[in-house]
């Protein structure tokens, strides 16, 4: 389940804030790369913002997916291995 709203992105366990601020300079750094192109500082500002904003997307899906239950229809947890491994690896490593 995924709740949107202004420009957070919220689920169920795990939320990636997208600072608006943040969300804005990406953009623009984006058409300026576009346009005119980047200064080697605005490059390496353009990559951080990059890599902190992919983080908290893979951190989301990974805690989203290991929360992930499958059941048939006659009711048998049916989850597959690899997610019940992640959801006790997630657990060893927060205790």
């Amino acid at each position: 389940m995924v709740i949107k709203y202004s420009q957070y992105i919220a689920c169920e366990e795990a939320f990636i804030v997208i600072d608006k601020k943040k969300l804005a300079r990406i953009n623009e750094l984006a058409k300026k790369s576009k346009s005119t192109g980047l200064t080697a500082q605005e490059k390496e500002e353009q990559a951080q913002l990059r890599k902190a904003y992919l983080q908290g997307v893979r951190q989301s899906f990974t805690n989203q997916f290991s929360s992930l239950k499958v059941v048939d229809p006659a009711g048998n947890d049916v989850t597959p291995k690899k997610v019940k491994d992640l959801r006790k690896s997630n657990q060893s490593t927060d205790n």
